[in-house]
């Protein structure tokens, strides 16, 4: 599943030269690389793209990769989270390396810059010792934006105190509300404010002229999903083993984890659908990770984009397209012009960084006279 695809820092840098507006936000694991390279290469991307960098911390949940950087396996959840704590605080502190006028390069006096407006990271934590400065000016966007998606307690912790954008799984109304209230509910013991940080559910809109016609889309695309490809992608997210079991059988209890090291909230979204008492077959095709799947005409998605939003379901919405570019192209035809007509969906950019389009505010370096103290960043 994960064969022939770009290094993302990359990839995004090349389509910062093609791109003008659109934010560039790319995955990197707090798990095997080393805060001073996240930091340069975040850094680096925001400049080069005039302020559309964004880092997406994960904290890895593939034993797999964890064998690409010399572990046996991945270390324990909670553990994961502590180090991604430890590298997103220094990352951060280096990224308020300059003050935004450091640089000054005057010819005539042949200053290169003002080294009073330099800050040196001091940072002696559980699982990063760094000492020094990062080696590029502060960026457009002041930082990079910080991206997450932790959906167990961990991960809410964890969201609560660093992102300012979270990738939400929740597949019904219900579920989207409670997980809002429960995130924006976190942020006051940080010192944060609800509006620091934007909470969007994913979803995976199937469109056609009738409802019928997006049925008929959605699962002509699910007939084509090899039987043993599905078995293996459940058997991931379950962290089971399911070889060998009749795929018109429900899964039998012996083969079903009482608990998970990985994905908790794909793990959980499984044992919720095994419960129901469907066979292999059925749990493979009806399980999403991570999105709720709309099929229906383009009024009928921006009907629930609609209610989502304005019920408290969300800030706005992770969209998955089902195929690209084809359901990506749909959607901005059809869906995005209807929401505009609405009145809740720009029809101009108003700003030129991420953090413009997302509404959030360019923060100022935690070294700056009167900058307010930023609980999540500090390295006490």
């Amino acid at each position: 599943m994960f064969m022939n695809v770009f290094e993302p820092v990359t990839l995004l840098s090349a389509v910062a030269t093609a791109t003008s507006r659109i934010g560039l936000g790319g995955t990197v694991s707090a798990s095997f690389f080393e805060p001073y390279k996240i930091a340069r290469q975040f850094a680096s991307l925001d400049h080069l793209s005039g302020g559309r960098a964004a880092w997406n911390v994960v904290t890895s949940a593939n034993d797999y990769a964890a064998r690409n950087f010399g572990l046996d396996k991945l270390p324990p959840h909670a553990r994961r989270y502590e180090r991604a704590r430890d590298c997103v605080t220094v990352v951060s502190e280096l990224w308020d390396s300059w003050d935004d006028d450091a640089f000054v390069r005057d010819r005539e006096t042949g200053l290169y810059f003002g080294s009073a407006k330099q800050h040196v990271t001091d940072h002696q934590g559980d699982f990063f010792r760094v000492h020094g400065a990062l080696n590029i000016a502060r960026t457009p966007q002041g930082r990079p934006v910080i991206i997450q998606a932790g959906q167990s307690e961990d991960g809410k912790e964890f969201a609560a105190e660093t992102a300012e954008v979270v990738f939400a799984s929740a597949d019904t109304l219900d579920k989207a509300q409670v997980f809002y209230r429960d995130l924006k509910g976190r942020l006051a013991k940080f010192g944060r404010t609800s509006d620091e940080r934007k909470i969007l559910p994913g979803l995976s809109p199937v469109i056609g002229e009738t409802v019928e016609e997006a049925e008929a889309k959605y699962q002509y695309m699910q007939s084509l999903i090899h039987p043993e490809v599905a078995r293996q992608f459940l058997a991931e997210d379950l962290e089971a083993d399911l070889s060998g079991l009749p795929l018109d059988e429900p899964i039998p209890e012996d083969r079903i984890p009482t608990s998970s090291n990985l994905h908790q909230a794909y793990f959980a979204s499984i044992i919720e659908l095994i419960r129901e008492g469907l066979t292999l077959r059925e749990v493979s095709r009806r399980y999403n990770r991570g999105r709720n799947v709309v099929r229906g005409t383009a009024k009928q998605v921006a009907d629930v984009m609609e209610e989502w939003f304005l019920s408290g379901g969300g800030d706005g919405f992770m969209i998955a397209p089902q195929v690209v570019p084809n359901s990506l192209d749909d959607f901005a035809r059809t869906v995005v012009s209807e929401l505009q007509r609405r009145g809740l969906f720009r029809t101009e950019y108003e700003g030129t960084t991420f953090r413009d389009h997302l509404g959030l505010r360019r923060p100022p370096n935690r070294h700056a006279v009167g900058a307010p103290r930023v609980a999540s960043m500090a390295a006490e």
